[in-house]
């Protein structure tokens, strides 16, 4: 059963993180490979609910809830990672991030919130509603990707 050790690790990671944001990193690359960590995560779980959405996978509401519920997990940690100094080095963060903290924490926030909903429309266990909170949820981080994000 693969859901309990899924939860268990994200659990255990959302534990760290709250060390993490209490304390500063030793380095700023440790800052920036734990912030991609967690967007890896969030990316390997939103590609599931992706491909169940545009039809690629056929629609597995148990699946659809695991994922949504450790995007709505993870979805909590990056901010921790993005501190003075992260902007160099392996990043592909905009310098923005920093000169235009306010919005970019603001589209933060809009992701956490919509990821929360993605997560409670997949616990119906009904593709269309996870696929109306899906779309909404992508497109908060496409937003922060375009603004914020080098290509």
């Amino acid at each position: 059963m693969r859901f309990p050790a899924t939860l268990a690790a994200a659990t255990a990671a959302l534990v760290l993180a709250t060390g993490a944001s209490a304390q500063n990193f030793q380095k700023p690359e440790d800052a920036i490979k734990y912030r991609r960590s967690a967007m890896t995560v969030m990316a390997a779980h939103f590609g599931v609910l992706g491909a169940m959405a545009n039809g690629r996978v056929p629609f597995d509401a148990a699946a659809a809830s695991r994922s949504a519920d450790v995007i709505a997990l993870v979805s909590h940690l990056p901010a921790a990672g993005f501190v003075p100094g992260t902007d160099k080095g392996e990043t592909r963060a905009k310098p923005e991030i920093w000169t235009e903290n306010a919005k970019f924490k603001g589209n933060y926030d809009k992701m956490v919130d919509a990821v929360g909903k993605l997560s409670v429309a997949a616990k119906t266990g009904n593709l269309d509603t996870m696929k109306a909170a899906f779309g909404p949820a992508a497109n908060t981080c496409k937003a922060c990707h375009d603004d914020f994000r080098k290509e």
